[in-house]
């Protein structure tokens, strides 16, 4: 631990960087709403002249959740792109299918809050069955909810047929208004344990990046920078794509000690470049 350099704002170290992707959950916000001072920071960020990608694990298309961010007083153009694994998982399913030129096939979707939107606009009839499903997309979890239990119930059949599964969203813990519960990348260790294949979107995994520097130009890797709460996620995503990266010390690692720390980045093998105990600048 004694390598990795503790910072008390990001104005520390904005200088050594031309871009951040910023996590979203545990980084600007919780359940229950922003983080203190987030706001004010990304545009404190943005005033410094850096670009900035909201990087999120979410299922959810971009634009949705770049009208929440804004709603919960998050100001506009404080942030250049909003790319979330939805996203990305929507835009591949688009160009495969378009290329492969399939008709109609039934989704089991999963998704939170009724979200319908990692559908809208792809030849995908949904289905709640799992008997008759095609493919699964796993988007979301509502495990403040549902116990694993039901998803498992749900997921069995087309586990067993060998249905395709693409997860977009592989946290596998979530911070909801009642605290921590098991996301949507819980769910697709279970659709493996019971014997399907899955397929992973988002961070760690190099889809979800691919496009964020797209999106940035391909500038020098080294150049740009991923903040995030999470040493499976963000600190070993940044690390597998050459960024520079920052462990915010909130959202899941809140309670955790420094001895836990090293023990995640040891198992992950990836270690941050700096810690920040919260997103200040």
């Amino acid at each position: 631990m004694s390598a990795v350099r503790t910072i008390p704002g990001l104005s520390a170290i904005a200088d050594a960087y031309d871009a951040f992707l910023v996590d979203q959950f545990g980084v600007l916000r919780d359940g229950r709403g922003p983080y203190p001072g987030a706001a004010e920071t990304l545009v404190r960020v943005k005033e410094a002249g850096k670009r900035i990608i909201i990087l999120s694990n979410s299922g959810k298309r971009s634009a949705e959740n770049d009208r929440r961010l804004a709603d919960l007083g998050f100001e506009p153009g404080s942030w250049d792109w909003f790319l979330t694994s939805g996203e990305v998982a929507w835009r591949l399913l688009k160009r495969e299918g378009e290329a492969a030129g399939s008709g109609t096939r039934k989704c089991l979707l999963i998704s939170r809050d009724g979200d319908l939107s990692p559908l809208t606009g792809l030849d995908f009839a949904r289905t709640e069955r799992g008997e008759e499903a095609d493919v699964v997309l796993l988007a979301g979890s509502e495990g403040d909810f549902h116990p694993l239990g039901h998803y498992e119930d749900l997921l069995r059949p087309a586990a067993r047929r060998g249905v395709p599964c693409l997860c977009t969203n592989p946290d596998k813990v979530m911070l909801t208004r009642t605290g921590h519960t098991f996301g949507a990348g819980r769910i697709a260790e279970l659709y493996e344990e019971l014997g399907g294949k899955v397929r992973w979107i988002g961070k760690p995994f190099p889809d979800i990046y691919d496009f964020a520097l797209d999106l940035l130009g391909r500038p020098d890797p080294a150049r740009v920078c991923a903040i995030g709460d999470s040493v499976e996620h963000d600190i070993a995503g940044a690390a597998n794509a050459g960024l520079g990266s920052v462990l915010v010390t909130t959202g899941i690692l809140e309670r955790q000690s420094e001895e836990e720390r090293r023990e995640l980045f040891s198992a992950h093998g990836a270690t941050p470049d700096f810690i920040l105990p919260k997103f200040l600048w």
